[in-house]
């Protein structure tokens, strides 16, 4: 698979993964809407995690000739999504509630942001070239 392809298909799981994040962070808790966007949230965020590691990377260095910096929140959310899932079934809301806060932050914000960086794609594609930018 192309690194373009993986890149849409990146795209398609988080940004409503960001979108749905964003309102569970500041909607009621415990609703079954809730409950229902929250398992969409965890299977886009796991989705979205096992498609970057498939994507290699291209800023900061790597290891093993394909990993970088950045996939270190996909590693991040595959332990924080199960565990914090794991955490609310057994009704430590705590646990689960700075583990998805926290995922949010770090995968959502931090990561997303960096790909907003100068020489990134989605830079070029946002503010440059549009979609005639190259990846």
């Amino acid at each position: 698979m192309s690194y373009t392809q993986l890149m849409f298909m990146h795209l398609a799981t988080v940004l409503p993964a960001a979108l749905i994040g964003g309102y569970l962070l500041i909607a009621r808790k415990g609703s079954s809407v809730h409950r229902l966007l929250g398992k969409i949230y965890m299977i886009l965020m796991l989705a979205t995690a096992l498609i970057t590691l498939a994507m290699p990377g291209t800023v900061g260095g790597t290891v093993l000739g394909h990993f970088g910096p950045i996939h270190i929140f996909s590693i991040v959310v595959l332990i924080s999504v199960p565990r914090a899932y794991s955490a609310i079934r057994r009704g430590d809301q705590r646990t689960h509630q700075i583990s998805m806060v926290m995922t949010y932050i770090g995968a959502i914000l931090i990561a997303g942001g960096f790909t907003l960086a100068p020489d990134r794609y989605l830079h070029d594609v946002l503010f440059v070239n549009g979609f005639d930018a190259k990846p």
